[in-house]
């Protein structure tokens, strides 16, 4: 079994939490890893609601439901009983014991308000994502963590060149580790899509002409690295707005694309400008776009934004468990000047990314990345731009490039 890095956190977070929500993607192994921890080293009874008697159970009655175990307890797939949620209030409210309930689900409870109301306060919320590259290799250091420290020495390291590409197309999916052909690969993500709509989706919301949500995801992928324009959208798509941004929440609610918020000193303005879309897998984006070793060569553009989504998911993962308090958002001017990625600390220190799809670089990629230090003055600790090349090369005491191999 491969070790998930977030299993540290997770553990800390059953050490004084009365609930611990792990969710997820669905097949991201979230099942695997608490059946792991509560058969040794968090023992708990585990239950899953994929069992349909156990279901039947928990929605006849969640209160005496609970009360029949005494324990701790791990819930598998809880969003599938909404009800269970205020009984487990109830439970925590009488005896608030660290660790009582472990919970997984495959749709975002943040997003659902009536379950997030419930356990405010007394639930502590962690993402499972599909493996990292990090985790993959076995990697210890965490470049996130890596890239706050006040120096940062350059890594000696040998890029891999094609490798890139096949870690991209494979993804993280724990399923893909064992499908070697592209043919494998696309039966397993056609099947995951219609799974994910047709029960998921439908848990969550009763929803009609889900024959439009395929298309639609294919056109969120076409679209991956761009800012999240519903007008444009619903003009390429023939959906009106309105369904348009209820069929958004929905896959962001199931995990299948991720919204990256701006970043603005002034945190009301953050709020009001539009997200960045990218998909929750890049093995899942290549299926989408049908984007191989061939399109690399052939469509830099697609290409551009493929890295870029792969870059951030390395990011958004080693943060899921950085011991510090880390953010991610994108940075655009109003003259249109962009940075790709923006890092947050939680004590307001920065760093700025940028990806770029080239084994070539020189200071121009940095222009950018100045801007922002500019903009952010003493809390810009450094900027970073991603290529494809094989040497990490200093450009200014703040500004570096960095294999994207560097990510693990």
């Amino acid at each position: 079994m491969i070790e998930r890095k977030i299993t540290y956190k997770l553990l800390r977070a059953l050490s004084d939490s009365p609930v611990v929500l792990l969710h997820g993607a669905r097949q991201t192994g979230k099942s695997t890893l608490i059946k792991h921890l509560t058969g040794s080293r968090y023992p708990a009874k585990y239950l899953t609601f994929d069992d349909a008697a156990i279901l039947s159970a928990a929605k006849n009655n969640p209160v005496d439901f609970l009360q029949a175990y005494s324990g701790k307890l791990a819930i598998d797939e809880v969003q599938k009983v909404p009800e269970i949620f205020p009984a487990i209030k109830s439970v925590v409210d009488k005896n608030r014991k660290a660790g009582r309930f472990i919970l997984t689900g495959s749709s975002n409870v943040l997003l659902l308000p009536k379950i997030s109301e419930s356990l405010a306060g007394r639930i502590e919320i962690l993402n499972l994502f599909p493996f990292s590259q990090s985790e993959l290799t076995g990697t210890e250091k965490n470049f996130i963590d890596e890239i706050f420290k006040k120096k940062y020495p350059l890594p000696n390291i040998q890029a891999t060149g094609n490798d890139l590409i096949k870690r991209i197309i494979t993804g993280g999916f724990p399923e893909m580790l064992k499908r070697k052909s592209r043919e494998r690969q696309s039966a397993w993500f056609n099947s995951y899509i219609t799974t994910i709509l047709q029960l998921d989706v439908r848990d969550i919301s009763n929803i009609e002409k889900l024959s439009e949500m395929p298309n639609l995801l294919k056109l969120f992928a076409s679209r991956a690295g761009t800012t999240l324009n519903f007008a444009e959208f619903s003009r390429s798509s023939a959906i009106p707005q309105t369904t348009l941004k209820r069929y958004t929440a929905l896959f962001e609610a199931v995990f299948m694309i991720h919204l990256l918020p701006a970043w603005s000193g002034n945190l009301s303005k953050r709020l009001i400008k539009a997200p960045k879309l990218y998909l929750s897998d890049t093995g899942l984006l290549s299926h989408l776009t049908a984007f191989d070793a061939d399109k690399q060569k052939h469509e830099p553009m697609l290409w551009g934004r493929v890295l870029e989504n792969f870059v951030l998911l390395e990011l958004l993962k080693q943060a899921s468990w950085s011991r510090q308090l880390l953010s991610l958002y994108h940075f655009r001017t109003t003259s249109g000047q962009e940075v790709d990625f923006v890092v947050e600390r939680n004590d307001g220190a920065l760093v700025g990314v940028e990806v770029k799809a080239s084994a070539d670089i020189n200071i121009n990629a940095f222009k950018h990345l100045k801007v922002l230090a500019e903009e952010t003055g003493k809390r810009f600790l450094r900027g970073i731009v991603f290529y494809t090349g094989k040497e990490p090369i200093p450009f200014a005491k703040n500004l570096l490039a960095l294999p994207v191999d560097v990510l693990w």
